[in-house]
């Protein structure tokens, strides 16, 4: 099963290298940079930025590179209605967690 498992792997690795559409799609990502709105820790931070259009809203990992932050493939982008759902469940998950004053 392990050796399923790397070829799959190496399989994504050699697709990504090899596909010059994932460098242009970078450059693209980097000119909307967006704005930070807050950082929840040295690496991780939710910014608001547009991605391929549309209005997303970020919260993702980064890594240092030639020291530089560049956002790492750790994260999820929020679509409007995904975040305005995530947004009215807020009470709840707050409650979950033990976190509400109610």
């Amino acid at each position: 099963m392990s050796k399923r498992g790397k070829r799959k792997d190496d399989d994504d690795y050699v697709s990504d290298v090899d596909a010059p559409a994932k460098k242009t799609s970078k450059k693209d990502s980097d000119s909307d940079d967006g704005i930070v709105i807050c950082e929840l820790s040295r690496n991780r931070r939710v910014s608001v930025r547009i991605f391929q259009g549309k209005i997303v809203v970020d919260i993702r990992e980064f890594y240092v590179k030639d020291g530089k932050q560049m956002p790492g493939k750790k994260g999820i982008s929020l679509s409007m209605d995904q975040w305005n759902v995530l947004r009215d469940h807020m009470d709840e998950v707050d409650k979950a967690v033990g976190g509400g004053n109610s």
